[in-house]
């Protein structure tokens, strides 16, 4: 598979997605064109990204702070800056090169900036390869809220390409598999099963990943419905994310890592109340065990997490809404969850 098209975005993989990058930086389309980066792609990535384009290619660079702290209104005003201080106008390009944190943001100051400019996302990571690039969901954090501020938009393409890969550490890998596993557990159990079977063999998994993100969104684009599956492990898992990140004590996690740990935790309340199968919730456990540290939750830490999954966004009225797997494959979402079936599912967590 080398290329997904829907009637809003396209997604290339590979040698088409550098044939779509020349020609994109041939063409005389946009009236300027800008590139973000953070530290990280400014050092590891951008110098492939100019071997890949025409040498008279011009472009103005902008660069962010990396990491989710970094992910807020301060660096969002640092890229509107740079555009406003270089005339960009509705013609002018923003190419985001970076992990999903840089995409987000950049998805969202372009989204936003004179009520919207076109934007290009080349994910770096494989986490954003796999997930935050395509969809179309671009936002901010907000007063310690994980994507609290954010717009629909969907960037004009995505190009994938896995060379760039090669610049991360297993860390950032894992951190990018989580996505992939739970796109197995929420929609397709041949996914599921050949992700976790060999997670050396990932590469080969990227495209398929993206192509079962694609059939979500494009059912539902504004996650009226269908698309909430998406966030199977992420009521509990953003709020582990968030407390994590903000409490001084602790030790931040990625957010695959967070996921991890949610997806196990919403695993067996699913076990508890959607019909999962026993087999299924120790088969989903063991998957997700070895890929990420343990991380030990006291009684105030859980607290503090379950108040903060109370601003999750798809809670209604003051209740907590659940994405629940009724078998590897199959989710059902719009669940409320009671807080001893929480409480029950860290305990289980703390005696794996």
């Amino acid at each position: 598979m080398n290329h997904i098209s829907s009637s809003s975005y396209d997604v290339y993989f590979e040698h088409q997605a550098q044939v779509e990058l020349k020609e994109l930086t041939s063409s005389n389309y946009y009236s300027t064109y800008f590139v973000l980066v953070d530290e990280n792609t400014k050092r590891y990535c951008l110098e492939h990204f100019e071997s890949l384009i025409p040498p008279s290619f011009s472009y103005i660079c902008i660069e962010i702070s990396s990491g989710e702290e970094h992910k807020n209104i301060d660096s969002c005003k640092q890229v509107w800056n740079v555009l406003t201080e270089n005339n960009a106008d509705r013609k002018s390009l923003l190419i985001n090169l970076g992990g999903g944190v840089l995409t987000d943001l950049g998805g969202f100051c372009a989204a936003t900036y004179k009520r919207g400019i076109d934007f290009v996302n080349i994910p770096t990571t494989l986490l954003s390869m796999v997930d935050a690039a395509v969809g179309g969901k671009t936002g901010i954090d907000f007063q310690g809220l994980k994507n609290h501020i954010g717009v629909f938009c969907n960037a004009k393409m995505t190009l994938v390409m896995t060379m760039y890969l090669e610049t991360l550490d297993q860390r950032q890998i894992n951190n990018g598999m989580a996505e992939m596993i739970k796109h197995g557990l929420i929609y397709d159990e041949r996914h599921f099963n050949e992700v976790v079977k060999d997670l050396n063999a990932f590469r080969k998994l990227i495209a398929q990943s993206v192509y079962i993100k694609h059939c979500v969104v494009t059912k539902d684009p504004k996650e009226s419905g269908l698309r909430k599956i998406l966030n199977f492990g992420h009521t509990l898992g953003h709020a582990i994310e968030t407390y994590m990140m903000y409490e001084p004590k602790k030790e931040s996690l990625f957010h695959g890592e967070a996921i991890g740990i949610g997806m196990i935790l919403e695993a067996y309340i699913s076990f508890k109340l959607n019909k999962l199968l026993e087999s299924d919730l120790k088969l989903i456990t063991q998957s997700l065990i070895p890929l990420y540290d343990k991380v030990i939750f006291n009684a105030e830490d859980i607290q503090k997490i379950l108040r903060l999954s109370l601003h999750d966004k798809k809670n209604k009225k003051g209740k907590v809404m659940f994405v629940l797997l009724e078998g590897i494959g199959k989710a059902n979402y719009d669940i409320e969850v009671e807080k001893h079936h929480i409480l029950e599912a860290f305990d289980y967590y703390q005696r794996i």
